[in-house]
Parts: structure tokens; C-alpha cells; sequence
């Protein structure tokens, strides 16, 4: 046997023991979702956007959108598997110093856009580096999971005393969602606020201190909130009695493409309000598109249901989990990704007033896919520590068996 046949038989090998890691190690009912959840939100994205792909290329290609998204998440993917492989117990090592990293990212966001002569209120969200941009909202929603994990797991006994314990969690936390209200992006922000206040609560906190602070908290957001007329606007036209035709024209447009959809849908492809009638239907609205095409029966339904099995999967992750630290990042990570499903799907429906959040792992974006798959890699890595740190043996990603 020469080298070449040797290399290949040895590079052949690995790549059998690594799917046998991942089969047997790891939980297969989450990959089996995620894997699914994947696919059709490649497919569905492909058929929100092709329209607008064609359109934006002059007529060139119908898959710019597309071709876009599947290098986005093959790039999430590599995050996926990277997180697989490595002790998810070394994150909380880096938890602190990220939490200053995005912080820090943050500042730089907007001091950047101000350097380059844009108002105040001029959305600063994305930081360009070379060719790729870089939302670092989405950085410092992974980064609060993750630190809130830590500061739960090293404090908990000091959670309930509010100077000692709870307050500097919350200074943290309430420091990243300013920094967050001034890009400005106020959903976001919301967002990031439940999930560290959830944490915090699974974590032992008195609900009465953070019902106290979060009571402080929104006399404070409201009329910020409300200062700019644009945000008053939208939020006076889904409660139906707003002038403006033009801030509810989005959500109006979702509401009728949901009822062209029905129970049963008009087919994958033949979508009607994608093509200009609904704005970006491939971005936070195509689970519109989802409805329209797919209808409730075989589309909105299985999509939300496959959130919703995610989310208990992380769940009982969680709850085989020997780890505190797992414990609680398990539950952010599944917390986050449940969240954002929901609340997309209710701004869809009409139930909440246009957020602009996306649906998560469906909706076309880079960096939200890329770091909701380093999260669900994490999320697999510390489903399989039960059955090597639970028994006594130290964790290890090529151990099974």
C-alpha cells in the first residue's frame, strides 16, 4: 500500500469515526430538526426571493439571494461543528472578556457611522470589515447568553442579594442593551433583555427585585421609545387608528398574503405577494411567504412546530445536563431561538407591530445564521457531556461508544 492509499484510507476512517460521533454522541433528534428546519428554510427562501434576485441583477440570475444565503451557511455550518468539537466548559473561561468585546464593538459601530457623517439617528447596526459586514448586535446577544450562564453559575448563591449579586448582572445587561437602543434598535435590545432577565430568574433571582428594576427600567424606555414620531406612528397604525397608509402597508400586505395562502396554500413557487406586492419578503416577513405558498396545514404550522421541538429538546438538554453552567446556557440558547421564531410569527400574523426581527435559521441575514449555528453546535456539545463528564470520565468530542 502506497502513501497515497494510506492517506486516503486514514482520511476515510476519520471522516466514518467523525459521523459516528456525531450519530451516537450527540443528540440526534436536534440534529434531525435543525437538518430539517435547514432545508426548508433554504428552499422557502429561495422561493421568497427569486423575483427579487432577478429584479435587483438586471435580469442576470434569479439566485443572488440564494447563492448568498448557502455561503452564509456553510459558514455556519464550520461555526456548527467547531463549537461540537471543543469543551463547551472553556467558554465560561471566555465569558467576561467577550462581554467587554461587544461591548466595545458596540461603541465602535456607531462611532464609526458618526465618523462618516450620519446623523445620530442614522441606524448604525452593521460594522464593515473588508468584504463581509459584521451586525454586532448579534455578537452581543451570544455574548450576554453566555455570560449570563457564568455570572448565574459563579453567583448563584449571591443571586438574591440584590447589591452583591443581582445588580451587577443587571448593569452588565442593561449596559449592552443601551449600547444596542442607540444604534438604534429597540427589538433587539427587548429581545436580549428577556433572555438575560429569564436566565437570571432560572438562576435563583427574586422575580420582586426584577420586577422592580424592570418596572425602572421601561419608565425610562417608553419615552425614548416614543420620541421618535416614526416609532409612535407604527405602533398607532396596528392599533388601527393611525393616518399614515404607509407605515402599516408591510404588515397589511403579510396579513394578505397569509389569507391567499389558507389552509392548504397555492403551491410552492406561486406566491403572488412576493413579487413587489410585499417588501423583502425574503427577509423578517418570509414566513408570509411560508403561508402563502405552503398554507397553514403544511407550512406556518410544521415551521413553528419545529421551533417548538427544538426548544424542549433544549430543554431536556438542559435537564440531563450535570453542569450548571450547561445548565443555563442550554436554556438561553434554546430560549433565543424559540423567542425569535414566536415573536417573528406574531408581527407576521398581526399579533405585535412590525419589530423587524428576523425568523431565525429561515429568514435571509449572515450574521444572525452564523451565530445561531455556533449556538446550536454548542447546544449539541453539551448534550452529549452527560455521557462522558456524568459517568465520571473527562469530556472528550472523539469518545464514544
Amino acid at each position: 500500500m502506497n502513501k497515497e492509499e494510506k492517506f486516503l484510507r486514514k482520511l476515510s476512517m476519520n471522516s466514518k469515526k467523525m459521523i459516528d460521533i456525531i450519530i451516537q454522541r450527540y443528540d440526534r433528534q436536534l440534529l434531525i430538526y435543525l437538518s430539517i428546519l435547514a432545508v426548508v428554510g433554504t428552499i422557502m427562501l429561495y422561493s421568497a426571493s427569486w423575483y427579487e434576485s432577478f429584479s435587483s441583477s438586471n435580469g442576470r440570475t434569479e439566485m443572488l439571494f440564494l447563492q448568498n444565503h448557502l455561503k452564509r451557511l456553510l459558514v455556519g455550518v464550520f461555526f456548527l461543528f467547531g463549537f461540537l468539537l471543543i469543551d463547551y466548559r472553556k467558554l465560561k473561561n471566555i465569558a467576561p472578556y467577550l462581554i467587554i468585546v461587544s461591548i466595545l464593538l458596540l461603541i465602535i459601530t456607531k462611532i464609526f457611522y458618526l465618523a462618516n457623517g450620519h446623523s445620530w439617528y442614522k441606524p448604525a447596526r452593521w460594522l464593515s470589515l473588508g468584504s463581509f459586514s459584521l451586525q454586532t448586535s448579534d455578537i452581543a446577544r451570544f455574548s450576554v447568553i453566555l455570560f449570563m450562564a457564568y455570572y448565574v453559575d459563579k453567583k448563584r448563591e449571591k443571586l438574591q442579594d440584590f447589591q452583591l449579586g443581582l445588580l451587577p448582572a443587571l448593569g452588565v445587561l442593561g449596559i449592552i442593551m443601551a449600547l444596542v437602543i442607540i444604534q438604534p434598535d429597540y427589538s433587539t435590545a427587548l429581545m436580549i433583555g428577556v433572555i438575560g432577565v429569564a436566565i437570571l430568574f432560572i438562576g435563583g433571582a427574586k422575580i420582586s427585585q426584577l420586577s422592580l428594576t424592570g418596572s425602572g427600567a421601561l419608565l425610562i424606555l417608553i419615552p425614548v421609545l416614543l420620541s421618535r414620531e416614526y416609532r409612535w406612528q407604527r405602533i398607532l397604525s396596528f392599533l388601527g387608528i393611525g393616518n399614515n397608509p404607509d407605515i402599516g402597508y408591510q404588515a397589511n400586505q403579510s396579513l394578505i398574503s397569509l389569507g391567499n395562502g389558507g389552509i392548504f396554500g397555492v403551491g410552492l413557487g406561486n406566491s403572488i405577494e412576493k413579487n413587489h406586492f410585499l417588501p423583502t419578503p425574503h427577509t423578517d416577513f418570509i414566513f408570509a411567504i411560508i403561508g402563502e405558498e405552503l398554507g397553514f396545514l403544511i407550512g406556518t404550522a410544521p415551521v413553528l412546530t419545529l421551533f417548538l421541538l427544538i426548544f424542549l429538546r433544549g430543554l431536556k438538554i438542559a435537564k440531563m445536563c450535570t453542569n450548571p453552567f450547561g445548565i443555563f446556557l442550554s436554556i438561553g440558547i434554546c430560549l433565543n431561538l424559540v423567542q425569535y421564531a414566536f415573536v417573528n410569527a406574531a408581527v407576521v400574523t398581526g399579533i405585535l407591530p412590525v419589530t423587524g426581527l428576523p425568523m431565525p435559521m429561515v429568514s435571509y441575514g449572515g450574521s444572525g445564521m452564523v451565530v445561531n449555528m455556533a449556538m446550536m453546535g454548542i447546544l449539541l456539545n453539551i448534550s452529549q457531556s452527560p455521557k462522558s463528564i456524568g459517568n465520571g470520565r473527562p469530556w472528550s468530542a472523539t469518545r464514544y461508544g
